[in-house]
């Protein structure tokens, strides 16, 4: 996993992740490769130890985590909203903490959930209290920004530092973030208020899984009718069906090297993840009444995949390729 370069504008700011699974631990890699100093949480304590390893520092809870002093912000990295609500609004979260004893003045989620869950988060931020220190520190500032900042890229862009943030909430918070976030990933979008960084998120995934089932179905049927998917490809690739799921990332074995089905569908984005991302829009579109045919039956295709592998073995195990 390479680091980024040491950057020492960031002047060793102190920093929280909380979760560092295979996106986060490659995210808190590049962080402490740019210079900041970091402390992180979640329950998997090999993963812990690992970025301890690299420099990084504990906390037993996200509370914990939040009442450090000298903390300027802390990152969120989890699997679903119900970790997110947790890891905030829990008992041992990190709003959870006594009255003026948080000390991050700046909250960045970078979990893909439902912008439900994003708003009521940030609002209950909003309504937190600075310790009077961290409040003095960051220009009278006395309650805590918060963003909601999903990113597009996977683990290959987490670990390369090319991430793409989108991002919602006040704009003086994601200007308070853009250097975390830069060193983290490449682009970043403000999408508007709190929210509309997991709509974009969730829009994207919604494509893509549907564009990813529509190359898969494209490229077996080629096969069966005696076409090579390579040659296929090259077709699609060079033609109107030219998307990522063709170019970038194709489902069939060796046509793209490096890509997980060039690795029997390891690592990468599993189907378990893009149901529960298919499930989030389902959720988000009858929240506000927009038919969405083509992510319940994307769903439904997805839910047959094996849930350890990678989304494009929809390729292999749903249309036999």
């Amino acid at each position: 996993m390479v680091a980024a370069p040491f950057n020492s504008s960031v002047q060793r700011l102190l920093v929280g992740m909380v979760g560092v699974g295979n996106m986060g631990a490659a995210m808190a890699t590049r962080l402490l490769g740019a210079g900041y100093r970091l402390i992180v949480c979640d329950r998997n304590e090999e993963a812990v130890n690992r970025l301890q390893a690299a420099g990084a520092k504990a906390a037993a809870t996200p509370a914990a985590l939040a009442s450090t002093p000298g903390l300027s912000a802390i990152i969120s990295m989890l699997p679903s909203s119900e970790h997110v609500r947790q890891a905030y609004l829990g008992l041992e979260g990190i709003l959870s903490v006594e009255p003026q004893e948080l000390h991050p003045h700046l909250l960045v989620d970078c979990s893909t959930i439902d912008p439900i869950t994003s708003r009521e988060v940030a609002a209950a931020a909003a309504a937190a209290q600075l310790h009077p220190n961290a409040a003095e520190a960051h220009d009278g500032q006395r309650t805590p920004l918060m963003i909601d900042a999903p990113v597009s890229g996977g683990v290959p862009g987490a670990q390369a530092g090319n991430l793409t943030f989108m991002c919602g909430g006040p704009p003086a918070a994601v200007d308070a973030a853009r250097p975390l976030l830069e060193a983290m990933g490449k682009r970043i979008i403000y999408c508007g208020d709190n929210g509309t960084g997991q709509t974009a998120k969730l829009c994207n995934n919604l494509v893509l899984g549907v564009s990813m089932a529509a190359v898969s179905e494209g490229l077996a049927l080629g096969k069966q009718l005696g076409l090579d998917p390579r040659l296929l490809s090259e077709i699609f690739n060079t033609s109107s069906a030219r998307c990522w799921s063709s170019e970038i990332y194709n489902p069939v074995p060796g046509v793209v090297e490096g890509v997980p089905s060039s690795r029997g569908y390891r690592g990468g984005f599993s189907s378990q993840l893009m149901v529960k991302d298919l499930s989030l829009i389902l959720k988000a579109a009858e929240h506000c009444g927009a038919p969405v045919p083509l992510t319940a039956e994307a769903r439904k295709l997805y839910e047959q995949v094996d849930p350890a592998l990678d989304f494009s073995a929809i390729y292999k195990q749903l249309y036999k390729g």
